[in-house]
């Protein structure tokens, strides 16, 4: 095996593909890539048995072959190498040799035979979305799934495939992220639900890059594989069944402040930092035309914030978490959002003033 390329070429593929790569492997062969060149096409391939991503790039002066090389090595050895290289990666027995300008490295292999790869995608589903479109809606939702949470089905995030849209929903329990897009030629008949464990969101994430690329979803009994032109990434699911979603976000939420997302979302940084560091309560309290926080802590320190709001609420006061109000108005992105609230005891609603694709669900705090 032998393959040719320039630094900054081979540089995007291995530095998405060795995210994969756990530094404490079961089995020595998953701390290696499997690298594999055929008609002058370089397909990288890491994994943790839980993950699977595979990318692919063009190579010259190609010789075609297979063997398995250390992921994190060989990415800090081209990291290291000096920008506008060349590349000349070639195999001799149980040696790999890295060779560029005068700089040359030996690495050691392992069989190709023994790298393992995940099972085939028995694919019963297929559905096509816009690459900027997913990335939007992980972003908006996955800083809410729950963190080692007993409840496995919450640490994860769930795919709601639905005759023509694609909802991602993350919740830990406290507070619920929603949002949702269109989805490129599905059949009316569509209608799936996966969760995507954290790790698999995380790389998924990590891997986007927005673009009006079309991507293709193939959904299986037991993965989700996600399929670009020169990228394959596959993830088990979580197999459990995730919490009915809908009946969480509140109906009746009739109480509507609508103010100005910076403007709050500065207004609670500032009453976060005399908040309570354990429980980090704040009070929201509604009149016409203002919303008032305040904030206390055990050392009876206290901080009051007033900011102008648009709403003709009377004489109602809500807890909240603020770490949970903050997180949502971030994923937010128009400058004017909605508040919805019936009463002191119910969720709070959060959302965009012109539409309701994200929907963020807050549940109250007693203080």
């Amino acid at each position: 095996m032998r393959f040719s390329l320039q630094r900054e070429v081979f540089l995007k593929p291995l530095a998405q593909v060795v995210n994969v790569v756990e530094r404490r492997q079961t089995l020595p062969v998953l701390a290696n890539l499997l690298v594999q060149v055929k008609s002058g096409l370089l397909s990288l391939t890491g994994t943790d048995l839980e993950v699977e991503m595979v990318s692919r790039v063009a190579v010259e002066d190609a010789e075609d072959g297979e063997t398995t090389i250390p992921a994190r090595k060989l990415f800090e050895i081209v990291r290291a190498l000096p920008d506008g290289s060349r590349i000349t990666i070639s195999q001799t027995g149980d040696r790999v040799s890295v060779q560029a300008g005068r700089s040359r490295f030996t690495l050691s292999s392992l069989p190709p035979g023994d790298f393992p790869s995940l099972d085939d995608v028995d694919a019963t589903e297929r559905v096509q979305v816009p690459e900027a479109a997913l990335k939007e809606l992980i972003e908006r939702t996955a800083f809410a799934m729950a963190q080692q949470d007993v409840r496995y089905y919450l640490n994860g995030l769930l795919f709601d495939v639905r005759e023509s849209s694609l909802r991602c929903v993350a919740t830990d329990g406290h507070r619920l992220a929603l949002c949702e897009a269109g989805l490129e030629g599905t059949g009316a008949q569509t209608k799936r639900q996966l969760i995507v464990p954290r790790k698999g969101v995380t790389e998924l994430q990590r891997l986007l890059e927005g673009g009006e690329r079309i991507l293709e979803l193939e959904m299986g009994r037991g993965h989700l594989r996600v399929k670009r032109d020169d990228v394959t990434f596959t993830s088990k699911l979580i197999d459990g069944r995730f919490p009915d979603y809908e009946a969480v976000v509140p109906i009746g939420a009739d109480k509507e402040v609508r103010i100005d997302r910076d403007v709050l979302r500065a207004a609670l940084q500032r009453a976060a930092i005399l908040s309570n560091e354990k429980y980090r309560g704040v009070r929201m309290e509604v009149s016409p035309g203002q919303l008032k926080i305040s904030a206390h802590n055990p050392e009876q320190e206290e901080a009051q914030e007033e900011v102008e709001a648009d709403t003709r609420v009377d004489d109602l006061a809500v807890g909240f978490n603020v770490g949970y109000v903050l997180d949502a108005l971030g994923a937010l992105k128009e400058d004017q959002v909605v508040l919805q609230l019936r009463d002191a005891n119910s969720s709070a609603l959060l959302r965009e003033a012109s539409n309701d694709r994200c929907r963020h669900v807050i549940m109250p705090l007693r203080l």
